[in-house]
């Protein structure tokens, strides 16, 4: 099984690297021509999604990505990807792929670097933040 991930920005190694652990081949997409190579499926990794929908706009990818998508091509999607293909995102007026029926709501901290919270934990048991 043949695999493309997207990799114009984000976490693309590490998916790729489990990827492969399980037997997958994985191709990386940097750029319009690697799209002419078959693959059975894509990964849309996580990373800042504002600059993933701009690269692949501007590499000419974004158009031939989204017909492969809306032809019934398989995609993992995390974090930025889900942003890329949801259909509505509840606090942005940018739209992407717009080929998933959900609502997503960004997380508005910024660049990803800034995009974590600590959360307590205990052996055993996660505990949530009270407000």
């Amino acid at each position: 099984m043949k695999i493309a991930v997207l990799a114009v920005q984000g976490a693309f190694i590490e998916h790729e690297k489990k990827l492969e652990k399980l037997g997958a081949q994985c191709i990386e997409l940097r750029k319009k021509e690697n799209l002419e190579e078959d693959f059975d499926g894509l990964v849309l990794p996580g990373g800042e999604s504002t600059v993933q929908g701009k690269l692949l706009k501007e590499l000419g990818m974004f158009d031939a990505l989204k017909e492969k998508i809306e032809a019934g091509m398989p995609v993992l999607a995390t974090c930025a990807g889900l942003i890329l293909l949801a259909k509505d995102l509840t606090n942005d007026d940018h739209r992407y792929f717009a080929t998933l029926p959900v609502s997503v709501r960004r997380n508005a901290y910024g660049r990803q670097l800034g995009s974590f919270e600590p959360f307590p934990f205990r052996h055993g048991c996660a505990a949530t933040l009270s407000p």
